[in-house]
C-alpha cells in the first residue's frame, strides 16, 4: 500500500519473503557489517541483506547516506523462518549487538545512519519489540533510545556491502557465517 505523499522512500516496505511462512524484519544497530554477520549465524535466519531505510530520499547510496542528509539508518533486513527462529530470538540478538542508549552513535561511528532501531512488518512484531525494549530497560541504567517504527521501503546497499565480513572485508580475512558460530566478530574486516 503506497502512501499519498508521492515520496517512495516514505512508503512501507512491501517486499515479500522468498518462501511462504517466512517473515521479514529490519534492525539498525550501528554499522551494518557486524550486525549482518551476527544474524547470518543465527539458526532459522535464511537470508540477510544490508541497506538503508527510514530516510526521506528515494534510492540513496552509501556516500549520500553518510552525509547525514537523508535520515536513513544502516539496516539489516532479515528473512527468517519463525518456526525455527521466533521473532524474540532476533530481538535478543539485536539487543546483544550494540549499545541502545547512545543517540546516533555506536562506538566510533557517529551519524544518524548509526542509530538504534527496530522496524516492524506487523503488529505482533511491534508488540514484541516494545515488550523487549521494556524488559531490556529493566537491566540497564541509561535510557534506551531505540526507535520502534513501521518498516519503510528498504533500499539494498551496494553489492560490496553485502555479506562484507563473510567475504573478507578490507583486510581479506574471511569470517565464518556458519550457523551457531561463536567466533568473535571483527567489525571492520
Amino acid at each position: 500500500m503506497a502512501s499519498n505523499n508521492n515520496n517512495p522512500a516514505l512508503d512501507p516496505d512491501t517486499d515479500s519473503p522468498t518462501k511462504p511462512g517466512h517473515q521479514l524484519a529490519q534492525f539498525a544497530a550501528g554499522c551494518f557489517w557486524g550486525v549482518e554477520l551476527a544474524f547470518q549465524r543465527l539458526e532459522g535466519v535464511v537470508k540477510t541483506e544490508v541497506g538503508y531505510s527510514q530516510g526521506h530520499v528515494h534510492n540513496p547510496n552509501y556516500n549520500l547516506v553518510c552525509t547525514g542528509s537523508t535520515n536513513h539508518s544502516e539496516v539489516v533486513r532479515v528473512e527468517f523462518d519463525p518456526t525455527v527462529c521466533p521473532y524474540p530470538n532476533l530481538l535478543a540478538l539485536f539487543w546483544s549487538r550494540h549499545d541502545p542508549t547512545t543517540v546516533n552513535r555506536q562506538g566510533g561511528d557517529v551519524g544518524t545512519q548509526y542509530r538504534s532501531g527496530i522496524y516492524y512488518y506487523n503488529e505482533e512484531q511491534a508488540r514484541l519489540a516494545s515488550e523487549s525494549l521494556d524488559e531490556k530497560q529493566k537491566s540497564i541504567k541509561n535510557k534506551i533510545v531505540t526507535e520502534i517504527l513501521p518498516a519503510k521501503r528498504f533500499y539494498r546497499a551496494e553489492e560490496y556491502h553485502q555479506q562484507y565480513l563473510e567475504k573478507g572485508g578490507r583486510a581479506g580475512s574471511k569470517q565464518s557465517a556458519a550457523k551457531g558460530c561463536n567466533d568473535p566478530i571483527r567489525c571492520y574486516g
